[in-house]
């Protein structure tokens, strides 16, 4: 019977662009996808923004947006993340969405009429100098539990707790820094204390679909009194006025918090991938094959592991089926991220600066395992790990081969193998079922141990066998053909096992080998006498001046005289103009829609850019040596647009691309390619 998967990973909250966190869960769950479909499994795989909240709606006031815009500038930038890390949801949605917003409210209403809604009127912290009732994420203090300080208002980052804000000791104002003041105000309770909740949340949280130690962790939340009863806290769902949020029904100036309606996102993606697909969403989550898999942090467990499955057990929906969650990603050692002290990892300074993102997803899956730990990004490890590993020992097996079947053979693999290349073939072929399992039980560093274990049996072979003396004797050449053929077909199973880490060079592989997207039941068969293609490299190894450059702190400015100081950039600013010469100058949003090198210039490149004209512009840009041309291609940058255009050697420029660097190169090196904030759009003036 075909497996059936419903999988999510958390929903980031659309307040600012993904950092290496978001990234790492995102590869983990891509990649446990990607395998589950090699073996046969049926998967949608859903995300979306969590878009609500007072974060968001102070964030976007201050930027003088409607948070409606302010979300959809952050989501516009979504993309160049996902493609650039091959991560391939099959949706992306939003928490204010229609689907979300019907859902949130027909889960309350079923809550409602399953007597587990209570309204209740509580005293609540107020802002005396904003005007306004504190959202728990704005109210910090000392955690009543363990005296941590600066934790939020309604959990610890340190101990995990679960409190009221009015319980923090020493509570002040995120806002203004002042000490918030006690007001009363109407809320609604989810009564998690109803024994049916605490019954079943009991048994749910116990029953093996949580890691270990995260079942251990949940029963710390489950106290008893003294009569021996479990208890657990009710939950406030409710926020007042003003906020960004769901109203809920028949309660005018209330909405749900954030975090009711953030998980049912999950549903209201699916819902909106589904409704496209014309399939009935409640007969599909009716199906009582199909499994809710949700891939989260360990930061957020409380949500994932009791309020989530309550709602929807208590809504009469489908509880999730197993909660998968991970830990932190450290730098050096376990150090904590800082952009400052340069220890900061950012997903789109790695894609900026050329470096391959399968290189990541290999080596962060070549960490990852199925408990909740944190995992460390060593800059050294990681050169060592990807070069020693997917070029020395992967990638190699197939360029040492390669060439001689193309240039003797016609591409020709022979299927007339026997001795120690079909025992070495019948190994690689025969641990498909226990990389798959790895996969499955997303074991994935035992999975890349077993896997480049493999590869060093056939490193051994061609060692042992040494094709590139067989192809100088006479008379070998049915041997040389023999030992290439097993190469290539042990290259083939390698690629296979790889393929759910390294998608964007499997595909490359398979039109290599002619073959059709590999399965993971493809390892146990043979290709036989196969015509390949013509081989071309696969893969380049990690420069660590890439690595030294992704990890280099923020420049500071060093001011030594007041000279240097009257010297911004190194060179004194130009005359006093007026407004009227600035606006002559007219500033554009421009997407560079192709950039490649100019022959014969060490200098240039020719960029092609979209300025919003309804067709392309063509300019020279004398950036070539801090920049690749596939490191520019879709970035938006600015342009002046109203620049006479010029006729060069090369061809007619027209425009100029902004870029930014010091007056002394020798002594500060550089060309920094001015890049707009998220959300910009082609044609855009700079004002």
């Amino acid at each position: 019977m075909t497996r059936k998967l419903f999988v999510t990973t958390a929903l980031p909250y659309a307040n600012g662009p993904f950092h290496i966190g978001h990234m790492m869960e995102y590869i983990q769950a891509d990649t446990w996808v990607r395998a589950q479909r090699m073996m046969g499994t049926q998967v949608d795989f859903v995300c979306a923004d969590d878009a609500h909240g007072a974060p968001i709606m102070i964030a976007a006031g201050k930027a003088g947006k409607t948070p409606q815009q302010y979300v959809a500038d952050i989501a516009a930038g979504r993309p160049r993340y996902l493609q650039g890390f091959h991560i391939q949801f099959d949706n992306w949605h939003s928490t204010d969405a229609p689907e979300n917003h019907a859902l949130a409210q027909s889960i309350y209403r079923s809550l409602k009429a399953n007597d587990l809604i209570e309204v209740r009127t509580i005293e609540q912290f107020f802002d005396p100098d904003k005007g306004m009732f504190l959202p728990d994420r704005f109210i910090k203090g000392e955690c009543p539990k363990c005296g941590a300080k600066d934790q939020y208002g309604d959990n610890c980052e340190a101990c995990g707790a679960v409190y009221q804000p009015t319980e923090l000791k020493n509570p002040y104002s995120a806002l203004s820094g002042a000490t918030p003041v006690l007001r009363s105000s109407e809320h609604f309770f989810f009564k998690l204390s109803d024994p049916r909740c605490v019954e079943f949340l009991e048994a749910w949280t116990q029953d093996g679909r949580l890691q270990a130690e995260v079942a251990n962790k949940v029963r710390e939340w489950f106290t008893r009194d003294e009569a021996g009863n479990v208890n657990l806290g009710d939950w406030d769902i409710s926020r007042d006025a003003p906020y960004f949020g769901i109203e809920i029904p028949d309660a005018p100036g209330k909405y749900f918090y954030v975090w009711l309606d953030a998980p049912i996102g999950y549903l209201a993606s699916l819902k909106n991938l589904l409704d496209r697909r014309g399939v009935d969403f409640e007969a599909y989550m009716a199906d009582p094959e199909r499994e809710q898999i949700h891939f989260i942090g360990k930061d957020i467990v409380t949500f994932h592991t009791l309020f989530w499955p309550a709602m929807l057990k208590f809504s009469g929906r489908k509880v999730p089926t197993a909660v998968h969650v991970h830990g932190f990603l450290t730098v050096n050692n376990g150090e904590k991220m800082s952009k400052s002290r340069g220890t900061g990892l950012s997903p789109l300074r790695y894609l900026d600066l050329g470096l391959n993102p399968e290189w990541l997803r290999y080596y962060l899956c070549a960490k990852l395992n199925a408990r909740v730990e944190d995992i460390d990004f060593n800059p050294e490890d990681f050169v060592q790990r990807v070069n020693a590993d997917l070029v020395g020992k992967y990638i190699n097996i197939a360029s040492r081969a390669a060439g001689f079947l193309t240039k003797r053979f016609g591409g020709k693999l022979t299927d007339r193998i026997g001795g120690a290349g079909a025992e070495l073939l019948a190994t690689l072929r025969a641990q498909h079922h226990t990389v798959g399992a790895l996969y499955a039980e997303r074991e994935f560093a035992k999975a890349v141990r077993e896997i480049m274990g493999l590869a060093d049996r056939v490193n051994e072979y061609v060692d042992q066998n040494k094709p590139w003396e067989l192809a100088k004797q006479d008379g070998q050449d049915a041997a040389l053909q023999e030992v290439c053929s097993v190469c290539i077909e042990a290259f083939r199973v390698l690629t296979i096992y790889l393929k759910p880490m390294l998608p964007a060079l499997a595909a490359r592989v398979e039109t290599f080998l002619k073959v059709a997207p590999l399965q993971l039941a493809d390892a146990a068969t043979a290709l036989g006498a196969h015509e390949i293609g013509a081989y071309e490299h696969l893969m380049q190894r990690v420069d660590p001046k890439q690595i030294d450059a992704l990890f280099e702190p923020p420049a500071q400015a060093v001011v030594t005289t007041p000279e240097a100081a009257a010297l911004p950039g190194g060179e004194a600013l130009a005359e006093t103009i007026t407004i009227d010469d600035f606006v002559k100058v007219d500033l554009r949003v421009a997407r560079i829609e192709k950039a490649e090198a100019v022959e014969g210039s060490t200098k240039l490149l020719r960029l092609t850019l979209d300025v919003g004209e309804g067709r392309t512009r063509n300019v020279f840009s004398g950036i070539a040596s801090a920049y690749k041309p596939e490191q520019l291609q879709g970035k938006l940058t600015v342009v002046v647009a109203n620049l006479a255009p010029r006729k060069m050697k090369f061809g007619v420029s027209e425009g100029m691309v902004l870029a930014a660097s010091h007056a002394d190169e020798k002594a500060q090196p550089g060309i920094f390619v001015l890049e707009p904030w998220l959300g910009a759009q082609p044609g855009m003036r700079i004002r």
